[in-house]
């Protein structure tokens, strides 16, 4: 069995107390490689836009700064905090859905997740996870 296969396994035998809430991908967009969210207090995400070379659907509730990413995009990947990866573009204990703050020119809602991922660690002050050194 892969690494990809167990993450998915995983995913389905989760069971949440309530029917969860899910970031809606606008009317006329595709998402072809199913749909994950990344969420980023608002503080990081704005310092985060001027280093993304393109920015997908953005979303936000206040507080956060929610990117869509394709699906399995946090596999044998370390998002670093305060970031939080969510599958299936749900919103943990969200009474309503952020809005939507940025909508690209296209009909795919996705942020590239490799240049998102490094943008965040560049603000975080985080070492790629590809970088660090590797013990014996």
């Amino acid at each position: 069995m892969q690494l990809d296969s167990l993450v998915g396994l995983a995913r389905r035998y989760r069971t949440p107390y309530r029917s969860p809430l899910r970031l809606s991908v606008p009317d006329g967009m595709t998402v072809p490689l199913g749909c994950d969210a990344v969420s980023v207090p608002e503080s990081f995400a704005r310092a985060m836009t001027r280093r993304l070379p393109r920015m997908g659907c953005v979303y936000a509730d206040g507080s956060n700064w929610w990117w869509l990413v394709p699906s399995d995009s946090d596999v044998a990947l370390e998002w670093p905090a305060p970031a939080r990866y969510t599958a299936g573009a749900v919103v943990p204990d969200a009474r309503r859905a952020p809005d939507l703050i940025h909508c690209p020119d296209g009909a795919v809602p996705y942020t590239p997740p490799i240049p998102l991922y490094l943008a965040l660690c560049r603000v975080t002050g985080t070492t790629p996870a590809w970088s660090r050194s590797v013990g014996a």
